[in-house]
């Protein structure tokens, strides 16, 4: 045996390691330095959006409807980040969508039937409200999973009939409205949006984390040995993610008020789901937790054994999937401004296909926030375009169903060729 072969090479400071034998995917990967499938799924919303356009008399890639499409991506983008930790962990909530409902619908009853409309505290007493009840379904979902060894898809698809029918017991099946007008902030309404100067203040302090991130990351890399990207490679690659922070703001701003030209800006609950994806895909990520998460989900019975809290996390991870749903039913109900016993009807599709199609591997232990959120658009940019086509609801169900079947497929397809 030569000494090359015993003694491990350092990884070049400036060039990727040697190709040897691997597949095109990984070739691209490693020259590029960039998630293939990611620029996969941006390729394909391109084509969505494109085709869309044509078939919809040229609606779709209009100002007003792209700025519609991202406030009601932000259902689903919201949740969406809880479902790729619950699903990496080797589990499953089916009742995203019933708790979604339940939320709201407790939230109307108590802001319009048992706190004064129109006092201050009024929105911020409903909404704590809203997080509690969240944290605790979540909390309990998780303690009889992790404790009680109940079936992740047991539980939560009883607990998807029960708190669908909660949601009819609290107010008899009535509709509840109308609600606190700063509530309905939170929906993106007529005063939900942030305005232009302080859109572009978000956009440019968006640039500088992006900016700082691929610049700490590159130096990160460089410390212990990991390849980089050339000089040339990395300055395209923070320039065209400048580009498109500036060209997502400048798009924010080309839909006005109506009957005006004042632009509106940055809708709120656009705001919270990307808060909630960068929190997610940068803080969280860089915690233990997030390792553990990962651990657990690429083999249990070793996270367990090395001493990894197995329970403990996965605990924490249905209460955290229960605080978004929360956050989610505020910006649904909010939008509506009432409480409806239709709310969140099979938004646990929308968001699990979102998740699966972003990368998350339901065999577990596989998962990326950022690829589930461009998921998340993929799949509102789908019932958007249908809706604008006039195609029955009926139909629109089976059309997200095959996709939901072909993104598993897919995914399947993916990990196959990864392996090879």
């Amino acid at each position: 045996m030569s000494l090359e072969s015993t003694v491990p090479r350092q990884a070049s400071a400036e060039a990727p390691p040697p190709l040897g034998r691997i597949n095109v995917f990984q070739r691209v990967a490693l020259w590029a330095g960039v998630d293939v499938r990611l620029v996969g799924m941006l390729v394909a919303v391109a084509i969505i959006w494109v085709g869309f356009h044509f078939l919809t008399d040229r609606t779709f890639l209009t100002p007003r409807n792209l700025w519609n499409l991202m406030v009601q991506s932000s259902v689903v983008g919201v949740m969406v980040g809880g479902m790729v930790l619950v699903i990496v962990a080797r589990q499953i909530d089916l009742s995203v969508g019933s708790v979604l409902g339940f939320v709201g619908m407790v939230m109307a009853f108590i802001q319009a039937q048992v706190f004064p409309l129109e006092v201050w505290w009024n929105p911020l007493a409903t909404i704590l409200t809203g997080l509690a009840l969240g944290a605790l379904i979540g909390a309990f979902q998780g303690y009889v999973v992790a404790y009680l060894e109940v079936p992740s898809f047991i539980l939560t698809l009883g607990s998807l009939l029960a708190f669908r029918g909660g949601a009819w017991l609290v107010t008899s099946g009535r509709t509840i409205a109308p609600l606190d007008t700063t509530f309905q902030i939170f929906g993106g309404g007529v005063n939900g949006s942030i305005g232009a100067t302080w859109s572009w203040v978000v956009g440019v302090a968006a640039i500088v984390l992006v900016v700082r991130y691929f610049i700490s990351s590159r130096a990160r890399r460089r410390k212990y040995g990991f390849a980089v990207r050339q000089p040339w490679a990395e300055f395209l690659v923070i320039a065209i993610n400048m580009a498109f922070v500036a060209g997502f703001i400048e798009l924010m701003n080309s839909y006005p008020y109506p009957g005006t030209t004042v632009p509106r800006g940055l809708p709120v609950p656009v705001l919270l789901m990307l808060t909630l994806g960068v929190l997610m895909s940068t803080v969280l990520r860089s915690t233990r937790f997030w390792r553990y998460v990962f651990a657990i989900g690429g083999n249990p019975e070793a996270a367990r054994f090395s001493g990894i809290p197995t329970r403990r996390i996965t605990l924490t991870v249905f209460v955290i999937m229960g605080v978004l749903a929360a956050i989610a039913g505020i910006i649904a109900t909010a939008r509506l401004n009432a409480g409806t016993n239709s709310a969140g009807e099979l938004a646990e599709l929308s968001v699990i296909a979102a998740a699966v199609i972003g990368g998350t591997s339901l065999s577990g232990g596989v998962g990326s926030i950022p690829g589930a959120l461009i998921g998340a658009v993929l799949m509102e940019s789908l019932r958007n375009g249908m809706v604008l086509m006039n195609m029955p609801s009926a139909l629109q169900n089976v059309v997200q169903g095959a996709v939901l079947v072909l993104a598993v497929w897919l995914d399947v397809l993916y990990q196959r060729f990864r392996r090879r």
